[in-house]
């Protein structure tokens, strides 16, 4: 099935999907959509972290910091590590019980600007921002960054406990495989404002991490009887309307193999036996899946076919 434009839901101040003109593949085994209310949800604790993480910034640093959440975004991860620039400073961290990889993206001269301010310094950063960080100012970034971090459990603490924690610094984000190129990941997208400095920087989690937290604790949620009608009444709408969706279905015969040389020496009155056995009844098929299988016959003065067994296995 195809569906109009990159199926990408964006929660955030003015965000909105951005469709293309022509159509594009949609996989419902791994949608890149989230919900209103998962949405909502996730927002909202991304925009209490900003928050917090701006206090903490403006504390440690003495220096006003402001740190709003812009965009939030599930995304393919070979996409969101194409879209950040080279360098960057990535703090790779271990998020949740199974310790999944969640990487941190600090644009480098905002990053030295902390550092000079660690310092006692004026904030005035480093002109030589493509350098990578010292051991002892790692060891600063560390130490600002878990302080940030440790306020991340109350942030999300109507989603899940969610603990995360500092392992290493990175450079090159396509050096960093945190998960498999095709699998979805949440990034937050924040505008960080220090005095007359604006970077942007974002924070990215395994999607999968957040949202079966959100649908489990949906799954025990009860609400009010007016929301599990109205839910009950969008579940039957949405069955009815792909129930009416259009469909090719073929009846054919097992296919069969040939060489480039023999198709391209065909010629009206040319015969191709078929390696499909006389007894063998005929594929059912729907997008290429095999849904059942079925005799051949006439209804009236039309070619018919009748369903002689359904597939027990479908995708």
């Amino acid at each position: 099935m195809t569906v109009p434009g990159p199926s990408i839901v964006r929660a955030g101040r003015g965000a909105r999907a951005v469709r293309s003109s022509e159509p594009v593949p949609y996989d419902f085994r791994r949608p890149l959509t989230m919900s209103r209310e998962h949405a909502r949800a996730l927002e909202m604790a991304f925009e209490r972290f900003g928050r917090q993480w701006a206090t903490q910034l403006t504390a440690r640093l003495r220096a006003v910091t402001e740190i709003t959440l812009e965009d939030l975004a599930l995304r393919p991860y070979d996409e969101h590590v194409a879209s950040l620039p080279t360098p960057s400073v990535l703090v790779v961290c271990s998020a949740g019980e199974l310790r999944q990889t969640a990487i941190l993206q600090l644009p480098p001269p905002m990053t030295l600007v902390w550092i000079d301010y660690l310092y006692g310094g004026t904030g005035a950063g480093d002109d030589r921002f493509e350098r990578e960080l010292t051991e002892i100012e790692v060891t600063l970034l560390r130490d600002l960054v878990n302080a940030a971090f440790s306020d991340l459990s109350y942030a999300f603490a109507s989603v899940l406990p969610l603990e995360v924690s500092f392992r290493s610094v990175q450079y090159n984000a396509q050096f960093v495989q945190a998960v498999a190129a095709g699998e979805t990941v949440l990034v937050a997208t924040f505008t960080v404002r220090q005095g007359e400095r604006t970077d942007t920087a974002t924070f990215m989690l395994p999607a999968e991490l957040l949202l079966a937290a959100l649908r489990a604790s949906e799954g025990t949620a009860q609400g009010s009887e007016a929301d599990q009608h109205a839910v009950a009444i969008a579940q039957a709408e949405l069955d009815l309307a792909v129930s009416e969706v259009p469909v090719d279905v073929a009846v054919r015969f097992a296919p069969v193999t040939v060489r480039p040389r023999d198709v391209v020496s065909l010629e009206v009155g040319d015969v191709l036996p078929l390696s499909h056995p006389q007894e063998r009844p005929l594929d059912v098929v729907v997008d290429d899946v095999v849904l059942a299988h079925a005799a051949v016959g006439t209804r009236g003065s039309r070619l018919a076919c009748q369903v002689v067994a359904i597939e027990e296995t479908r995708s």
